[in-house]
């Protein structure tokens, strides 16, 4: 069976995470995805520890993807890269707005070679607004978003995901509004150009809680109890007593029957307004068993919960090897690498490129010669690689 993005070209012009995670997702897909970028390489090669030309957040966000290293500012380069516009089907760029315009690449430039292409900008805050040219990272649109304050600590301190989740997500936004757009141009035959920003992924994210917000004065608590993450004598067990019979399960394995009949915890609600209350109850509870003995009896009770794990305990968990919910990879300069399946996406292990990997192939398929790659090379307008 082919791969529903099989036969689709995509040239790549993002960098960082939102935007090369939603042109990954089309590569694993099956699309054919042209990364451009810097001859040294887009900066999400910098994120973190580096391993030659990669870094963990390159991997994870470039599989699949060939790149071709070029300075769009020299003309003939810019030029290659207008032909392969007019065979493409889908352009990404996470440039400031303004960018790509002033390169001679903006959508309507293109879309006059390519009516009907599908145009994705990723961007900070959006294309146009007061704050269009303003800088940002995850961790900026964390904060401006509310993400930070809707979970801050018992302190009341707002806290910082320290895994990308903004990001990741505009990715997810992205990769889906394209598909949207390609099924629109096979029943309608016409291209689109489409705003996706970290600003209103982030909040589109968050609906519910902003709902919630509104509705309930600003509390945006707990949506029962309890819940959460408590220590054992081993580690921390997460439970989720979402409702009265899982409270009731709950108190029965801990040998707490006696909470049941409190009139402090007789429904949801009730345990929500004392929920500190019977946390210090639960805490001093679950601190007399191991992690192993709550779960396997909370499990047995029908108690939802998990052990609290680290990546390690991720990968050596049994059920996890069972259903392969992740592959090993040996990348290219880098070894070993456990990459987690995508739902719905093919199996593939497939690396990331390197910088400038595919230079020379591309630009021949645009129609340069040996001789004028070999110039455009010589004038360090183009990288071909090692």
């Amino acid at each position: 069976m082919q791969d529903a993005f099989s036969g689709l070209k995509v040239l790549d012009f993002t960098a960082g995470v939102a935007g090369p995670h939603a042109t990954q997702l089309m590569a694993l897909h099956g699309a054919d995805v042209i990364k451009i970028e810097p001859l040294k390489g887009e900066w999400g090669r910098t994120l973190g520890r580096a391993y030659g030309e990669h870094t963990a957040h390159s991997i994870a966000f470039n599989r699949g993807k060939k790149s071709m290293a070029v300075d769009l500012k020299n003309p003939d380069v810019r030029e290659a890269v207008k032909t392969l516009v007019k065979s493409a089907d889908v352009v990404a760029e996470s440039f400031r707005p303004g960018v790509m315009a002033r390169l001679g690449l903006s959508y309507d430039e293109l879309a006059g070679l390519k009516p009907d292409l599908i145009y994705l900008s990723v961007s900070g805050f959006g294309q146009q607004g007061p704050y269009v040219n303003r800088p940002v990272t995850d961790a900026v649109i964390q904060a401006f978003s509310g993400w930070m304050t809707m979970n801050a600590n018992e302190q009341g301190i707002p806290q910082r995901s320290r895994m990308v989740a903004m990001d990741v997500m505009t990715g997810l936004y992205g990769a889906n509004a394209v598909a949207m757009a390609l099924i629109s141009k096979l029943r309608f035959n016409r291209g689109k150009w489409i705003d996706c920003n970290l600003m209103q992924a982030a909040a589109a994210f968050q609906t519910p809680k902003m709902i919630e917000y509104h509705l309930q004065d600003g509390d945006t608590g707990n949506l029962y109890a309890p819940v959460g993450a408590y220590p054992t004598r081993n580690g921390q067990i997460n439970i989720t007593a979402m409702r009265d019979d899982h409270f009731i399960a709950l108190c029965r394995v801990l040998g707490r029957e006696d909470l049941v009949g409190d009139p402090k915890y007789q429904t949801g609600r009730q345990r929500l307004e004392n929920e500190r209350e019977l946390n210090k109850v639960l805490f001093s509870e679950f601190a007399k068993k191991d992690s192993e003995y709550w779960a396997a009896h909370l499990t047995q009770a029908d108690v939802m919960n998990s052990i609290v794990y680290n990546y390690s305990d991720y990968f050596d968990d049994p059920h996890v090897d069972e259903v392969e919910s992740f592959q090993w990879l040996d990348h290219p300069g880098v070894g070993m690498v456990p990459v987690p399946v995508v739902p719905g996406a093919p199996e593939l292990l497939i690396s990331s490129p390197d910088v400038g990997e595919h230079t020379e192939a591309t630009l021949r398929s645009a129609g340069l010669s040996n001789l004028n790659i070999e110039s455009l090379d010589k004038l360090g307008a183009i990288y071909c690689g090692r």
